[in-house]
């Protein structure tokens, strides 16, 4: 792969340094073929956004921003037009620095890609787009007051990933085009805005329509991590440069399961090299947030699923941590390549876990990966699915196989050269490509010529291609047994072949057992049996949300209606995708039991989703 850039004045050449020299400089754009994003509408080799500049104010009634975003240009010498992404944006017109009004149009619109905006630029290296985005803008979700912890104020937030910010901020919305950003954000009196990026008015100060706060980030990122909440949002501090944001009411329980994040950045620090991104806090949302977590510059969208009172979860922190180095500092130049975000951060969010909680947890959580890799193939249509590489089609890997292959790829690398080179291999990799963005080509171009260095033995043993090209699971895969769960899986078979449920003995067990032991369990059981289960441990009733999902999956499978009214009350609360989808996806799998339950939850509660959330069902559904 070559890496070019564009053809700049000789006064702007200093300012194109490599961005591991000079973070603040534009990244440089990949022009390979495997670097070609085919989710943009954008020609950056010709025009590229370098900074945004937002002046938004949100409007909660009519669930609209209205406002600006300046864009700056590096743009080739002959360039005359640039092209960015836009998806469902009202615009009003789009001027020079000077408010000279330039020529615009948009393009035949995408359901999914949105539509290109396309601007004659002439000399211009700034423009403004003046702007309204839609009530049904996909990274948006405006939330009543009724749907957060409170009750009393709206909350508003964004997910950006992987190509929804173009639904309210016209740029060039691709992981490859790294950008700086800054932001003025108006809010209605009393409510609170944060954002993926340095805080420059923590209280905010007085605007027209409420008050504004400004936020900004300067070192480019991929655009996608420009991230935004509004609501009655609270912080509290975990140490120098760690904190929590929350509504007041969840902040005490936020706050005890995070107590060890100050510890966990430190962690990643010894292992990868320094934090590069100022303070790192979190954001815990409303219970509506489609994912885990996501990793926005220093502040981790997080939902509130993952606290339940005992830690065994805060591996979500330590996996959107490690994205602060893998996805943030080093991105995938395009979402054919998302393992190289998924599978690295998944690796080295077990490296984390392991060095605070000790390998017998990390062995568990990696085993349940390997679980995971094994289920996902199969439920791919097996090792031969084209969905089952690590490089392919944008967004058509199956099911979780970008981390969980991914993370077995990097951990078969180790255990083939040894945890020492491996461990200087991997820090010297993020430092050699910071705020940059990368291909599976240029991974493996970079561990030949770093790692294996013309060993052509390990070259044959590593398989390098084969696990970056080929679907399936290589044979040379590393796996280690957790022996914890080992012992879980005698009590689910001892409780297969009849035994007593008060004999399975559960005390103690962290998620991570409760999981391996109910996805032990036969899809096919008397009801006789659920109901002992449920008697005994309280499942329909349980609070931690990985848990009760994965029991109701088991109840549905077995048409268990007992468990029905717990599921409603599941579906209407909990928004997050992964544990809901395989609910509805259980529930369109029984046929004529199943697809009138499905629709008469999901109709109570569709509004209550996330658009990312919604339109997965809504495909899953028909």
């Amino acid at each position: 792969m070559i890496v070019t850039r564009l053809a700049l004045p000789l006064c702007l050449l200093a300012a194109a340094l490599p961005a591991s020299a000079r973070p603040d400089a534009p990244a440089p754009i990949l022009t390979s073929a495997e670097a070609r994003d085919v989710l943009t509408y954008a020609r950056p080799e010709i025009a590229r956004v370098t900074h945004v500049d937002l002046d938004l104010t949100a409007d909660f009634a009519a669930k609209t921003f209205t406002g600006t975003a300046a864009l700056d240009i590096l743009a080739a010498p002959a360039a005359r037009e640039i092209v960015l992404d836009a998806k469902d944006l009202a615009i009003d017109r789009v001027t020079d620095a000077a408010g000279k009004p330039l020529p615009w149009k948009l393009g035949a619109a995408d359901a999914y890609k949105g539509a290109p905006l396309t601007v004659t630029i002439g000399a211009a290296r700034r423009i403004l787009v003046h702007y309204r985005t839609s009530p049904g803008a996909s990274a948006l979700q405006w939330l009543p007051p009724s749907l957060t912890a409170g009750k009393g104020k709206p909350y508003l937030f964004s997910q950006g990933q992987s190509i929804n910010n173009r639904s309210w901020i016209p740029t060039q919305d691709s992981p490859g085009i790294r950008q700086t950003w800054s932001a003025r954000i108006v809010v209605p009196e009393g409510l609170t805005a944060v954002m993926s990026g340095e805080k420059l008015t923590p209280r905010g100060e007085p605007a027209k329509g409420g008050r504004a706060f400004r936020f900004r980030m300067d070192r480019p990122v991929p655009p996608y991590l420009i991230a935004l909440a509004i609501g009655d949002i609270a912080f509290r501090p975990l140490g120098p440069r760690t904190g929590v944001w929350s509504e007041p009411a969840m902040l005490d329980r936020a706050a005890a399961e995070l107590a060890d994040t100050e510890k966990m950045v430190a962690t990643a620090e010894a292992l990868y090299g320094p934090y590069r991104w100022g303070r790192y806090d979190v954001l815990v949302l409303p219970p509506s947030f489609p994912y885990g977590g996501m990793e926005n510059p220093t502040l981790t969208f997080a939902t509130p699923t993952f606290i339940t009172g005992d830690k065994s979860n805060v591996s979500l922190i330590a996996h959107e941590l490690a994205h602060s180095w893998s996805g943030n500092l080093v991105t995938n130049a395009t979402w054919s390549d998302s393992w190289l975000n998924e599978g690295f951060t998944s690796y080295f969010e077990n490296r984390i876990m392991e060095r605070l909680y000790g390998p017998a947890r990390a062995r568990i959580e990696a085993d349940l990966d390997w679980d995971g890799l094994l289920r996902d193939i199969k439920a791919a249509g097996g090792p031969a699915a084209p969905t089952t590489r690590l490089h392919g089609d944008p967004e058509a890997t199956f099911g979780q196989l970008d981390y969980f292959k991914g993370s077995t790829f990097l951990r078969t690398i180790e255990n083939m050269v040894g945890r020492a080179r491996w461990d200087a291999y991997l820090r010297g990799y993020f430092d050699r490509h910071a705020f940059q963005p990368q291909t599976t080509a240029g991974f493996l171009r970079d561990l030949r010529a770093n790692l294996i260095r013309g060993d052509k033995a390990l070259e044959a043993r590593l398989q390098l291609d084969r696990w970056a090209y080929q679907p399936g699971l290589p044979d040379n895969a590393f796996h280690s047994p957790s022996p914890a769960l080992a012992a879980v899986d005698v009590k689910a078979k001892a409780f297969v072949a009849g035994g007593a449920a008060s004999a399975v003995r559960p005390e103690g067990w962290s998620t991570q057992e409760w999981l391996r032991f109910l996805n032990a369990l036969p899809r096919r059981m008397h009801a006789p049996r659920l109901a002992e289960l449920d008697g005994a441990f309280g499942l329909s009733r349980e609070a931690n949300g990985y848990v009760r999902s994965a029991w109701l999956e088991l109840a549905i499978a077995n048409r268990y209606d007992p468990a029905l009214a717990s599921l409603e009350q599941f579906l209407t609360s909990v928004g997050r995708t992964l544990l809901v989808r395989p609910l509805y996806a259980g529930l369109k799998a029984q046929g004529e039991w199943g697809v009138p339950i499905a629709r008469r939850i999901y109709a109570r509660a569709r509004s209550t989703y996330h658009p990312i959330t919604a339109a997965a069902i809504d495909k899953l559904l028909g």
